[in-house]
């Protein structure tokens, strides 16, 4: 499975807050090493749920979306549902703890 890169332009706070179902929004930067060295356990995890929303987001100065999430450190997963924040991963590393939050997203989406 191939991540998707970084979006060209992020999408505004209310279009997030807008979305229905569950979303995994992914804050990073396609620079930041701790991001990469993540992504193969993040696509792992995500196998699991083909169905699910993945958003990837630039952060950075000048991307209000992460300040409107009070984003401090890459990279940060924050898990959706209906537009509403219900966990967030800051710099996680191992496919366990990714796939464990995702579970718990599907869950209560369900």
């Amino acid at each position: 499975m191939t991540l998707p890169d970084y979006a060209d332009k992020e999408p505004a706070r209310d279009e997030v807050n807008a979305l229905p179902g569950a979303t995994l929004l992914e804050f990073g930067a396609p620079w930041c090493g701790i991001c990469r060295g993540m992504q193969p356990a993040l696509a792992t995890a995500l196998k699991a749920f083909p169905g699910l929303r993945h958003l990837k987001v630039e952060d950075g100065p000048g991307h209000p979306l992460g300040r409107s999430f009070g984003i401090k450190l890459w990279p940060t997963l924050v898990l959706l549902k209906d537009g509403q924040e219900q966990e967030r991963l800051v710099r996680p590393r191992d496919l366990a703890s990714i796939a464990q939050a995702l579970e718990r997203l599907q869950t209560a989406t369900a």
